[in-house]
């Protein structure tokens, strides 16, 4: 599967998401095949807020995604090296930055919440919320703010080596993302 096949995959299941019409899963099944490997069709880096659950979705399976979550999509060394394995260990040949509405960790940015190890996460988001904050309707700046963000960790992960070369290759697509708590998501920049 190539990368614009897998971003099919996702779309389609997403359609299935927000129709409720989700595909039946044989888990039993499932997970037998994977006891011999995982091949996911993507490397999804997605906030870790409860409400935003990929595989969900995305209505797929056990197995399909490699997903790196952290609030915020906010990614250190750590989430970083769990990009670079997705993509340069798994071959996954699509890449998701998947943002969404209402992120509490961009809205605590955005008020200037910084308390204990929270401070560490609005200060990776701080750019993104300066560029956004404008004095007007906060609702609308925290949205801006979120997708500008996606869009300035797709442009972190496009500069590992891993990653660069992939997407230099053809052998990677990158694409950023916005999910709606609706259940839509929609895409913000494709690459």
């Amino acid at each position: 599967m190539n990368g614009e096949e897998a971003l099919a995959k996702l779309l389609e299941g997403n359609k299935r998401f927000v129709a409720g019409t989700p595909e039946a899963k044989d888990f039993a099944a499932r997970r037998e095949e994977l006891k011999q490997g995982q091949h996911p069709i993507a490397t999804v880096v997605a906030c870790s807020d409860s409400r935003v659950v990929p595989e969900y979705i995305f209505d797929v399976g056990l197995g399909e995604i490699f997903k790196v979550e952290s609030a915020g999509n906010v990614l250190d060394r750590i989430g970083l090296g769990s990009v670079e394995y997705g993509v340069a260990h798994l071959h996954t040949p699509l890449l998701v930055v998947l943002g969404h509405e209402k992120c509490g960790a961009v809205t605590a940015a955005y008020d200037g919440h910084a308390e204990g190890n929270i401070a560490a996460i609005v200060k990776k988001l701080a750019p993104a919320v300066k560029k956004a904050k404008k004095g007007g309707d906060k609702a609308a700046e925290v949205e801006q703010a979120a997708a500008i963000n996606v869009k300035k960790v797709m442009g972190k992960l496009r500069k590992l080596p891993p990653v660069k070369a992939a997407l230099e290759s053809g052998a990677l697509k990158i694409v950023g993302m916005r999910y709606s708590l609706g259940g839509a998501v929609e895409i913000i920049v494709k690459k």
